[in-house]
């Protein structure tokens, strides 16, 4: 599985993103997916989680209620929707794939087994 991110970029805070990531190969419907990111000087850290039938979404608390995972099967792309960003926001942005159906909450990066390239996303105060 090939993972491409996209949709960073700079962003005012209380305003809102998109990150997309698309996947190849016909197994990305049978994947858990989640998102990562990872701040200047700062270790790689979970923003949320899907299972593979969208039947189970997880959040880190830091996200929680501003984020919306959410994925398309048909399109295997999963989407990160972020809104009312904030300065402490800011970091490379990773989509990842594991191979197990079932995520879990507060993830760490070794539970994933492919990950896409980063995308930087900047919340200005």
């Amino acid at each position: 599985v090939q993972l491409q991110a996209s949709g960073g970029g700079l962003v005012q805070a209380g305003g809102s993103l998109r990150l997309s990531c698309a996947a190849s190969g016909r197994t990305f419907s049978s994947y858990g997916l989640g998102w990562f990111r990872q701040a200047t000087w700062q270790e790689r850290t979970f923003v949320a989680a899907i299972n593979w039938n969208s039947s189970s979404t997880y959040y880190a608390d830091s996200v929680k209620g501003r984020f919306t995972l959410s994925r398309d099967n048909a399109k295997n792309t999963v989407y990160l929707e972020m809104n009312s960003l904030k300065p402490a926001d800011t970091a490379v942005y990773f989509c990842a794939a594991t191979t197990l159906r079932q995520v879990v909450p507060n993830s760490y990066p070794g539970d994933y087994n492919y990950w896409g390239q980063g995308t930087l996303v900047t919340v200005s105060s």
